[in-house]
């Protein structure tokens, strides 16, 4: 299976506003290869490459120095004599398969969620992550803008799992995700969280988030003394992964994509 050669950046919470590289309305100067991909034409790491290979020009001079100041709304960006202008902001959705990892350049050759995307016209980046171990809804987008919104926790666009563990879901258990765990510095805590059904031996609980810490399900049922067998992410806002199949993209709808957005205005 053919490997991309572009690099995911998970997207940093400032908004960032759309254009060309003439008109980008950001006053405050920002490093070439950031530049680079606030415009959405490839991930900063790529950027750093390019630049070092002497394929960057910044007003008509060769830049190899990836933190050179760059005045968006000013300032003239090449790559390969080509001047760089905003891509056309597109939203897509993909049901990641377990055992796909979230990055598009991984040393162990392991599959990544680019070989699942096909060509789609131009750079995408994951809006935040779904580790190794987990599957289902993820969002990918160069609209840097709409990503930051989605991520803020300010902005309470809730996460929606189901999660399969290796014990029966007592009342007991159920309580202390509502109450929250210590574990190292972070407190961690459900927004909701109940029963979906139960085998002999183990349950399927379906969890909300508000704000996601880094494998935060996980850690907390671990600090309880519960293993995760399966934890799948189904929704983002009001946005369903739906019957999507497994390893499936496709683009968000107008109404999709504004449904994501109009979830934290409705909560």
């Amino acid at each position: 299976m053919r490997r991309r050669t572009h690099s995911a950046t998970k997207y940093e919470s400032r908004a960032e506003a759309p254009g060309n590289a003439r008109n980008v309305g950001l006053a405050r100067r920002v490093g070439l290869a950031r530049a680079i991909s606030k415009l959405g034409y490839c991930s900063r790491s790529r950027a750093a490459e390019l630049i070092a290979a002497g394929r960057v020009r910044l007003n008509d001079v060769v830049r190899r120095n990836a933190e050179a100041p760059v005045r968006l709304e000013q300032d003239k960006i090449e790559v390969d004599g080509r001047e760089i202008r905003a891509a056309e902001k597109s939203y897509w959705m993909l049901n990641k398969p377990r055992g796909v990892v979230t990055t598009a350049s991984d040393e162990k050759e392991r599959e990544t969620i680019y070989d699942f995307m096909g060509e789609r016209g131009g750079w995408l980046a994951p809006v935040g992550r779904l580790d190794k171990a987990s599957e289902g809804l993820l969002l990918l987008t160069n609209d840097s803008e709409w990503a930051a919104r989605v991520l803020d926790p300010g902005g309470h666009v809730t996460k929606t799992y189901h999660v399969q563990i290796s014990a029966l879901a007592e009342e007991a258990l159920l309580q202390g995700l509502r109450r929250g765990v210590r574990e190292g510095t972070d407190f961690l805590r459900v927004e909701r969280v109940h029963e979906l059904r139960r085998g002999e031996r183990n349950s399927w609980l379906e969890i909300v988030l508000r704000e996601g810490k880094n494998r935060q399900i996980r850690r907390m049922l671990e600090a309880l003394g519960v293993e995760v067998l399966r934890l799948v992410r189904v929704a983002i806002g009001a946005l369903e992964l739906g019957d999507l199949a497994k390893g499936e993209s496709r683009k968000l709808s107008a109404a999709e994509k504004a449904a994501v957005e109009s979830w934290k205005r409705t909560q």
